[in-house]
């Protein structure tokens, strides 16, 4: 497949029209169209209806592709242009709400003073959003968090070839309304939660997909869908009885209305990973050296992972 052509795909498919995906692409409405007929013959079969334009069952299988190609392909152009590009006056640092530890905020502000012309910003934003803005090099570096057994990585399938060192590792709690019948529990285990009513906020919390996983259940189902960065705004709506949620102790403990109660089983943990380039160099080397003692402390040399994600 052409890469070109893929591109034109998604574009066609976001904006639901050959028109507004031109007007994006600096494209022709023709050359579009040309575009999808060339991707459609080469596949052979229709990708998108024209009116209303949506994707067909086959183009909806290969948008599950196609977005994760993209990415990995802008990724390797990256990854080449930085062996000639370096940027030494710049830290860029994309992170997820949950793994802007005080330790790391402490590291970043540490370097920005000591280096005056230094262009430092941190970026909030989902995982992966993170992940991509450091395989494009629109960051340094990642700090991405999420729930694991004490000695595995998070699971990260979007970090493709990036490198990962745990960081820090605290203990998880569920986030319940003070008047729920489970709130004066001491401890609670995720087998008697499969059940419950559970807000799903992949960002601002702990995913249920990181639940279902560590729980090795389906269950987890959610009645709400929390989108954005915002753990107060999560906390409200767990305060209000909109469902549950779970976070590392030491935020879920400074929460209005809320009770965080421990988890006993199965043994996760909230994680934090840095992730960055192979052979990173400047600041963001600093930083990710600067946090490595940390990760000593926090779970021990032993548990300090540092792997390639292929």
């Amino acid at each position: 497949m052409d890469p070109q052509q893929l591109r034109t795909f998604v574009a066609v498919v976001d904006h639901r029209s050959f028109s507004a995906a031109a007007g994006a692409l600096g494209y022709t409405q023709s050359a579009v169209s040309q575009h999808i007929a060339a991707l459609e013959t080469d596949l052979e079969t229709a990708l998108v209806t024209r009116r209303p334009v949506v994707p067909t069952e086959a183009g909806a299988r290969l948008l599950e592709h196609a977005r994760s190609l993209l990415l990995r392909l802008d990724a390797a152009r990256t990854d080449i242009a930085r062996l000639r590009q370096l940027r030494p006056g710049r830290l860029a640092v994309a992170c997820t709400p949950g793994a802007l530890t005080p330790a790391a905020a402490d590291a970043v502000v540490r370097i920005r003073t000591a280096a005056p012309r230094l262009t430092a910003s941190v970026r909030v934003c989902g995982r992966d959003e993170a992940l991509r803005e450091v395989l494009t090099g629109a960051a340094d570096l990642a700090l991405v968090d999420g729930a694991a057994a004490p000695s595995d990585p998070l699971p990260l399938p979007g970090a493709g070839p990036l490198t990962a060192c745990a960081v820090a590792q605290e203990p998880l709690a569920v986030l319940l309304p003070t008047a729920h019948p489970l709130a004066d529990r001491s401890a609670l285990r995720l087998s008697d939660l499969v059940d419950a009513r559970w807000i799903d906020a992949p960002d601002a919390a702990v995913p249920l997909s990181h639940l279902r996983a560590a729980a090795r259940t389906d269950g987890f189902g959610h009645q709400l869908l929390y989108t954005g960065v915002d753990i107060s705004g999560l906390g409200a709506l767990v305060a209000a009885g909109g469902g549950l949620a779970v976070l590392p102790s030491p935020v879920a403990a400074g929460l209005p209305g809320i009770t965080a109660v421990p988890i006993s089983a199965p043994r996760i943990v909230h994680r934090v990973e840095v992730l960055h380039p192979r052979g990173t160099t400047g600041p963001a080397a600093e930083l990710a050296d600067m946090l490595r003692p940390s990760a000593r402390t926090a779970v021990g040399t032993a548990a300090r992972i540092q792997v390639e994600r292929g």
